[in-house]
């Protein structure tokens, strides 16, 4: 019987708070166990100055904490689950979610977006994002820009640009919501695939982590990101694309929303789609191919061909 787990996590401020969190509900369920944390490098960190629809490969933010977990270096992984690609390798499993924050995007700048001058520059590292920036504002200049939070603000506070938009959920995380001009709205910019969820991931068959963890997923959450997860899957689009999707659990009803544009943000697509809680997989299904029936399969072969 274990005494000791080992939680992989990236060495970021952010990543870290995600990973203790996590690290502290263990000892909560059960204070036998020592939690201890790995601080891991992976690629997407290492290539900190390379667009992110230009670093190769997908996952680049997990693949060397899952290479961790399969060569048994770690008991378990915390990701933010928007890094985390459709598929997951071979003998490892997605295990538990924890509730999630606030699934929007924000704006830090030194006005709300629609008091912005024409031609203002706004950084993201997020083609999703910046497709629908364009949709809405036309006007303003997009800056791709990569870093860590604290790195991105200090661009704007420096005035390398007028504005950057993020997660919520980090900002939230970090404890900086002082810095937060505005909260975008849904309707206009729709999150990421599991944007604002904390993922588990761990060795597929460790029934004794299994259990441990298992009074740490939400099920609500669980829910919704399934359905998010199943509607990338079905797309065929990986973590580059500009495909965003957000579940809501209502009652027994999962209300699933969808979008998928153009690299160029010329041309957008919106649809929704519901059904059971009980089958979020099948609501992510049958939106991916009511949206590929309206062209999205064109969107996503224009990303792949770049």
């Amino acid at each position: 019987m274990k005494t000791k787990i080992v939680v992989g996590s990236r060495g970021s401020q952010l990543a870290l708070i995600q990973a203790e969190s996590v690290a502290a509900k263990i000892r909560e369920i059960n204070p036998r166990f020592e939690v201890s944390l790995s601080k891991i490098v992976t690629k997407g960190d290492r290539e900190r100055h390379t667009r992110l629809d230009e670093v190769a490969g997908i996952g680049v933010f997990v693949k060397e904490l899952e290479e961790a977990l399969i060569g048994n270096s770690i008991d378990l992984a915390v990701h933010s689950l928007k890094d985390m690609p459709a598929q997951i390798p071979h003998g490892l499993c997605l295990l538990a979610v924890a509730e999630r924050f606030d699934p929007r995007d924000v704006l830090v700048a030194k006005s709300r977006l629609d008091a912005l001058a024409p031609g203002s520059r706004i950084g993201t590292g997020s083609l999703r994002r910046a497709v629908q920036l364009t949709q809405y504002r036309p006007d303003l200049k997009v800056c791709s820009i990569r870093g860590n939070i604290d790195t991105r603000l200090r661009k704007v506070s420096y005035g390398e640009v007028d504005g950057v938009i993020l997660a919520a959920a980090a900002i939230v995380r970090l404890g900086w919501e002082d810095k937060i001009s505005e909260y975008l709205p849904l309707e206009r910019f729709l999150p990421a695939v599991g944007q604002g969820v904390l993922a588990i991931e761990a060795r597929l068959g460790d029934e004794e982590i299994a259990r441990l963890i298992s009074p740490i997923n939400h099920l609500p959450t669980w829910r919704s990101v399934t359905a998010e997860r199943a509607f990338l899957s079905a797309l065929g689009g990986g973590c580059r694309a500009p495909i965003a999707a957000l579940g809501t659990v209502d009652g027994d009803i999962l209300k699933l929303k969808g979008m998928v544009a153009e690299a160029s943000g010329r041309k957008i697509l919106h649809s929704s789609e519901e059904g059971s809680v009980k089958s979020p997989e099948e609501v992510g299904v049958r939106l991916a191919q009511k949206m590929l029936g309206m062209g999205a399969s064109d969107f996503i072969a224009e990303v792949r061909a770049r």
